[in-house]
């Protein structure tokens, strides 16, 4: 593929995180503070405001004396040149400013003019499947890799999914003369989340009610034509637990996985679930989030909800250090039948700091060891076995549970 690897040697940074001074931002660049052999001229911080931004590198210096030594950009996702300027500065912006459907556009668009790799942490549908119809293709002339959904959304899944399908022993047959192999996935986790994750969750369920009646995508590898998810159960393969389908971008994600990656098979299926204790919590949680929903379809309404939670907010150190999360997958080849699981830490915020972290630092420090692909790509696509190294390393962790 065309590459811009060469120029991109010559940038001045390898991560530039954009919106550090956000509460998801700020976790991120205390990570790679943190982060051993990351030296401190090889990374940036990125907002909109300057003050702020001298706040946060005066925080990070008392965790840090290096941390003084930080260089600071100023950027407005509403100055375009601003943020062609700050892309050409690096080999990968990381962004965690959303919701992505207000803000995202610009800075992608700024990547793709600049010739530099991207990371995001949506978790928006809308706005990913409209980015990839605008941007993949000028992406892969580039050899650009442009990867959302960073985060919980959608690594865990994404990754936990190839890492299954490379846990098979003996190996799946790859193309048409594979076996068909049906996935499902079930979320299990504690958690909380921030006035930027609940903002881009309303954005999404605000659209609910405009896309009703529209076309459904045609069939595919990796689709969900022609087997979709059960609606509640107990699922006898997750230990009797109540399970719901998660409408969430992650089965989507997956998808696109199964459609870019050639040792995927090609009769392939993947459903998304979260497990539940008992009957009375899943009746409480389709309750709750029925009840958002349909507020969230007006504006007034939505207004009040993101009041709840508002921009930069989120869990503090003691809370996010009790939560976890769990995604087990129980895949089936015929008649094999595999059970593995991803693990982690709190998942909106102590994970999901690391995931696009090691995501970005993957792509500018890993190149030689990454798939010839570009445009805008899973993670899994884009970087395969890899990241799954740089997360284990981190302290994820990606397992066999059971081989049947």
């Amino acid at each position: 593929m065309t590459t811009t690897g060469e120029s991109q040697n010559e940038r001045e940074f390898d991560v530039i995180v954009y919106g550090a001074t956000g509460f998801t931002g700020a976790l991120v660049a205390e990570y790679l503070l943190g982060r051993e052999g990351l030296e401190i001229d090889r990374w940036a911080v990125a907002g909109r405001n300057p003050v702020k931004l001298s706040e946060l590198r005066a925080r990070l210096s008392e965790r840090s004396p290096k941390a003084k030594a930080l260089t600071t950009i100023v950027a407005d996702s509403a100055d375009p040149e601003s943020l062609r300027a700050m892309a050409s500065r690096a080999r990968v912006v990381l962004t965690t400013v959303g919701p992505y459907a207000r803000y995202g556009e610009p800075l992608l668009r700024a990547c793709v003019e600049a010739g530099s790799d991207y990371v995001d942490l949506t978790g928006e549908p809308d706005w990913w499947r409209a980015m990839i119809e605008r941007y993949d293709a000028p992406a892969r002339a580039k050899g650009l890799r442009l990867v959302p959904c960073c985060g919980f959304d959608s690594i865990p899944h994404d990754l936990g999914v190839w890492f299954t399908l490379q846990a098979f022993d003996p190996p799946l047959a790859s193309g048409a003369a594979s076996e068909a192999v049906h996935i499902d996935g079930y979320v299990t986790a504690k958690g909380g989340f921030s006035g930027g994750t609940w903002a881009s969750a309303l954005e999404h369920m605000g659209q609910i009610r405009k896309k009703s009646g529209k076309a459904k995508p045609s069939a595919a590898k990796g689709s969900s034509s022609g087997s979709k998810p059960r609606g509640p159960h107990r699922a006898r393969d997750f230990g009797q637990r109540w399970v719901v389908p998660l409408p969430t971008i992650d089965p989507m994600v997956v998808r696109r996985s199964a459609r870019s990656i050639d040792s995927y098979p090609a009769d392939f299926r993947y459903h998304h679930y979260m497990g539940l204790k008992d009957l009375k919590m899943m009746v409480g949680l389709l309750g709750g989030v029925g009840a958002v929903m349909a507020l969230a379809q007006f504006g007034p309404t939505r207004r009040l909800l993101e009041r709840l939670r508002p921009s930069g907010a989120g869990p503090d150190a003691a809370t996010r250090e009790g939560n976890w999360f769990k995604v087990t997958f129980v895949a089936r080849a015929g008649e094999r039948r595999l059970v593995t699981r991803v693990a982690g830490g709190d998942p909106g915020y102590g994970e999901t700091s690391k995931m696009i972290a090691e995501s970005a630092l993957c792509l500018a420090q890993d190149r030689d060891a990454l798939p010839e692909r570009a445009g805008i790509l899973t993670p899994a696509a884009a970087m395969e076995g890899a990241l799954v190294e740089r997360l284990t390393r981190a302290g994820m962790s990606f397992s066999v549970v059971e081989r049947d």
